[in-house]
């Protein structure tokens, strides 16, 4: 299914607090995004090019529109459909009069027009040649473009505009599409959606993240007149599996690694991640991946090798197959410099000692915890800090402390690629398990939080591709669990005290029967956060709100 073109406009206003932006709240109803708080916007129409409008239009033509957004045609579209959504979802018209001033909240325009343009019984270009108006497209400053991926219900190719909001008119949501409208410092919100208080889409807080940034108005609009987004890719690349010249979606998981290592889209990059074949990620990156394919381990656990200098590093050895210890020997020449250790689960450590006899390479990693699930054969020689840095040839890889899928799991970053090697914290299409007591939902979610403050490009995970667009990837992760959240309140809310396996099936009534016994521990994970929290509490085996 192709995306629909479609336009969100986030509007600031100065404030005592530093500058807010206009945030409307979607209807519970909705079948996109329901109850999420936007930015007004919606799908681009024709009526948003329609040739009368074209004389009301001013600051940009189709070509510069068009070169603004890096696309062919049709840029005006989007502009004016930002302008138009604006006005009939929030009540506020970005237009000016025939004096060139911002028209105000006592313009009949804004009273009369408003409805009739939401139901489609006028169309702009009358609004502005009755009224004599001016359309300022210049004073939208493009900021983000979203494509959503493949498989979802409704797909949108959405550019995003931020401009100032006009000072003397009062936003009002329409009662229909949106049910509450609400000013937030841009720090704030983030501050709330982490806390849980307000949902937010991940575009949504991609931009929310950029404005953050700023401390004035004015500077926020000057870094989006300056940096404009990178074009989001669309187009089919072609890729080769089982020997065969295939065409990739950008929506498919081998896309944006068959893009990284062909990015003249020559055909020649695998689509499969093979195990127990040596493929290139990076200027000294390789992975090698173990066969152990699996439900829990996808194609199997991927081990990585940085070439150094000082003899390489190897990330995540993975469960003791000698087939594949062979063949990291022969690759480094048993010259490496230190065995580093995401976690301690059967599928990612067991390896590395085998390897470490063999080397005699220290282990680098945290002491497995007693759980009954961890590889209590690891023992590091070197348990670093969060923050600590190995240097590398021509860069450096800062460790990271990431607990939540396990106490003791490290992410490794490369900050040259800026590359992230996320072990079992960030998985390909999928979520990760949770379980109690090892596994904590709040430290998960407070690491992926931290991650957002790095400065990463590319994840690496343990099992899969390479992943792009990591900032979209934690804040889709993050959503998801906050979802799940809310599922978990609204089901204790209803059933009152509950013990775990009776509350299971309510909140997860969406998930199949035959995972309810997963679901159960990642459930208790999120019941342990919501007594952390303060919001529920344990009477022996019952649990209930607070």
């Amino acid at each position: 299914m192709q995306p629909r073109p479609a336009s969100t406009l986030a509007l600031l206003r100065e404030s005592a607090n530093g500058f807010e932006v206009l945030m409307l709240q979607r209807s519970h109803q909705a079948a996109f995004l329901p109850g999420y708080y936007v930015f007004p916007g919606g799908a681009v129409d024709t009526i948003d090019t329609h040739p009368e409008l074209m004389p009301w239009l001013a600051g940009h033509s189709a070509d510069s529109a068009s070169r603004m957004l890096d696309i062919e045609n049709a840029g005006l579209g989007y502009l004016v459909a930002a302008i138009r959504e604006c006005f009939e979802e929030a009540g506020l018209l970005l237009a000016l009069d025939a004096d060139g001033s911002p028209i105000g909240a006592d313009h009949p325009a804004l009273d009369e027009d408003r409805h009739a343009i939401m139901h489609g019984d006028r169309l702009m270009a009358d609004v502005c040649r009755t009224h004599n108006l001016t359309l300022p497209l210049d004073r939208l400053h493009y900021i983000d473009h979203w494509v959503t991926p493949s498989g979802a219900p409704r797909r949108f190719d959405t550019r995003f505009f931020v401009a100032q909001a006009p000072d003397d008119q009062v936003a009002a949501h329409d009662g229909r599409e949106t049910i509450d409208h609400c000013w937030l410092n841009p720090q704030q919100a983030l501050e709330e959606h982490r806390a849980g208080q307000r949902q937010f889409g991940a575009p949504t807080l991609t931009v929310l993240r950029r404005l953050a940034r700023f401390e004035r108005l004015d500077d926020a609009l000057a870094d989006a007149r300056r940096n404009q987004p990178q074009p989001f890719p669309t187009e089919p690349w072609p890729a080769r599996k089982n020997g065969d010249l295939i065409t990739l979606d950008p929506g498919d998981a081998a896309y944006p690694e068959v893009r990284k290592r062909d990015p003249e889209g020559y055909g020649t990059a695998e689509a499969t991640v093979e195990p127990g074949l040596w493929t290139r990620l990076g200027e000294r990156i390789w992975r090698l991946t173990v066969p152990n394919p699996g439900l829990m381990t996808g194609p199997g656990t991927n081990s990585y090798l940085i070439d150094d200098a000082d003899g390489a590093l190897i990330i995540d050895p993975g469960p003791y197959h000698a087939g594949h210890i062979e063949r990291l020997l022969a690759r480094t020449e048993s010259r490496v410099r230190a065995i580093l250790v995401t976690h301690t689960h059967g599928d990612h450590s067991p390896g590395a000692r085998a390897l470490k006899e063999a080397t005699g390479a220290p282990l680098i990693g945290l002491t497995p915890p007693d759980d009954g699930f961890q590889d209590m054969s690891f023992i590091p020689d070197h348990e670093p800090a969060h923050g600590e840095a190995m240097t590398l040839t021509d860069s450096r890889l800062k460790i990271l402390h990431t607990p939540g899928h396990a106490s003791n799991h490290l992410c490794f970053l490369h900050e040259g690629e800026r590359m992230l090697f996320s072990g079992d914290h960030i998985m390909q299409g999928s979520t990760v398990v949770i379980n109690p007591p090892d596994g904590d939902m709040a430290a998960y979610l407070d690491s992926l939080h931290h991650l957002l403050e790095e400065d990463i490009d590319w994840i690496a995970p343990g099992h899969g591709f390479l992943m792009a667009y990591p900032q979209i990837v934690i804040d889709l992760l993050v959503t998801h669990r906050l979802n799940r959240e809310r599922k978990v309140v609204r089901a204790l809310r209803k059933t009152g005290p509950v013990p775990l396996d009776d509350l299971v099936p309510e909140a997860y009534a969406d998930a199949s029967a035959a995972l309810h016994g997963l679901a159960a521990r990642s459930l208790l994970a999120h019941l342990l956060k919501l007594e952390k929290d303060g919001r529920a509490r344990r009477h022996g085996e019952h649990w209930t709100l607070t």
